[in-house]
């Protein structure tokens, strides 16, 4: 994660003046002081977009997202700005791309029937599924599902801002930021999303694990893994694909069932 430019102590005094002052002066520095944001945001979402897919464009929708982050967060709360700032510059980069409708209709209903897929027989087993199981359950051969999931890689560099439901604007990862202080449903159900998320790792296959980890947690770019592992990129992309989808289908199980609690 990018550090700050300024000493720490100069980055309270600002959103001291701007919070509780409302100085715009202070505002357009913290905005100029966090804008390389911005920039990293922009290059680790244009992983695996497709080439029509503008970075200006990105970083246009990220800046805006930026302001947004500083517009609402509450500096006295004791949280780190990065963090919360780099999730509302990925959702505004996001919203951005659907206004765009950047991803076919056809490969969206791909993604569903295999998150779905995923869901359905993983609760069932209780274990990782296979390729082979998860291909004989869509009745297709395993080349077909390979290409099924190398068609819709792109789509799982936004999965967790995608709705848990068409209906819902509720996103999987509203459920982990939290505006507000926090009350005990959101506690609960951060406790259970977490839970399910160790689980859900736990039954990736090892491949899958490390990619998940050196992407999300080593931040390396596709190609840097690839490098590491000895794959292709391609085979990097499929195996991040497989993992979300298996993850995504662990979530929407969980929020299914806190809503029949």
């Amino acid at each position: 994660m990018i550090e700050p430019k300024a000493p720490h102590l100069s980055n309270i005094e600002l959103w001291r003046k701007w919070k509780e002052q409302k100085d715009i002066e202070a505002k357009k520095q913290l905005i100029e002081l966090y804008l390389p944001l911005v920039d990293y945001v922009t290059n680790r979402m244009a992983i695996g977009l497709p080439k029509n897919v503008s970075k200006d464009d990105l970083a246009s929708n990220g800046a805006m997202g930026l302001i947004d982050a500083i517009e609402k967060f509450d500096y006295q709360r004791g949280l780190q700005f990065e963090t919360y700032a780099s999730w509302r510059i990925r959702g505004a980069m996001i919203d951005g791309l659907r206004q765009g409708d950047w991803v076919p209709r056809s490969v969206r209903e791909k993604a569903k029937k295999i998150e779905e897929a995923y869901q359905q027989l993983e609760q069932q087993y209780l274990r990782s599924v296979t390729d082979a199981e998860i291909s004989s359950y869509l009745n297709i051969s395993e080349r077909d599902f390979q290409t099924m999931v190398q068609e819709i890689a792109v789509t799982t560099v936004v999965s967790l801002e995608d709705p848990i439901r068409e209906e819902e604007s509720e996103t999987r990862m509203s459920m982990l930021i939290d505006e507000k202080a926090k009350n005990p449903d959101q506690t609960v159900q951060q406790f259970f999303l977490k839970e399910t998320l160790v689980k859900g790792i736990e039954r990736l296959t090892e491949k899958e694990r490390i990619v998940i980890s050196l992407f999300y947690y080593e931040e390396l770019s596709l190609s840097e893994i690839a490098e590491v592992m000895s794959l292709s990129p391609s085979r990097i992309s499929q195996l991040h694909s497989k993992a979300i989808l298996r993850l995504r289908g662990a979530l929407d199980k969980q929020k299914n069932q806190l809503m029949q609690n």
